[in-house]
């Protein structure tokens, strides 16, 4: 029962976060301030759900990307101004972060038999893209907004397909 009530998780999170990345792509100027708060918001908010799976599977790492988020999370909710001019370090730091554990969550998954390739598939994309903001540091905020645009509906497309694969393995391992 528990692994449903994280699977939903997982597509409502991925709903919201496809919705969000549109909407940061219809509005890329005025959307800086308030991608910061609204950002920090579903960050955060993706940290609860990340620590509540991770009680579930006893998984030190999604522990720890909860934990991650929680307080970037936070950090972008009260810090708008700040956040606003330090996006591009803010962003690499957590692509990367981000992107290395949930490598290491999908190893953990991988090692319990459950299925892994969503985590693994968002944690290389996480990584891709910490890569390419720095490499382009110097990029304007609209073609910012519109990367970080980019990886919000990506990482929303696969927490929502991570609800349909986690509910087939479930309905497949039913006892």
């Amino acid at each position: 029962m528990i692994i449903k009530i994280c699977g939903i998780w997982h597509l409502i999170a991925g709903l919201i976060m496809m919705l969000t990345g549109v909407l940061i792509w219809l509005n890329p100027m005025a959307s800086l301030l308030a991608l910061a708060f609204y950002l920090g918001l579903i960050i955060f908010l993706l940290g609860s759900g990340y620590i509540a799976f991770s009680l579930y599977q006893a998984s030190g790492w999604y522990m720890v990307i909860g934990l991650l988020d929680l307080f970037l999370g936070l950090i972008f909710m009260t810090n708008l101004g700040v956040t606003v001019h330090t996006f591009p370090i803010f962003f690499v730091l957590w692509f990367l972060a981000s992107g290395t554990l949930q490598i290491a969550g999908a190893y953990d998954l991988y090692k319990l038999g459950q299925p892994y390739g969503w985590s693994l598939c968002s944690g290389i994309l996480g990584i891709l893209l910490s890569f390419m903001i720095l490499k382009y540091q110097m990029l304007t905020d609209f073609a910012l907004v519109a990367i970080i645009g980019f990886y919000v509906f990506a990482y929303g497309f696969i927490s929502a397909a991570e609800y349909f694969y986690f509910r087939q393995f479930c309905e497949a391992n039913k006892t």
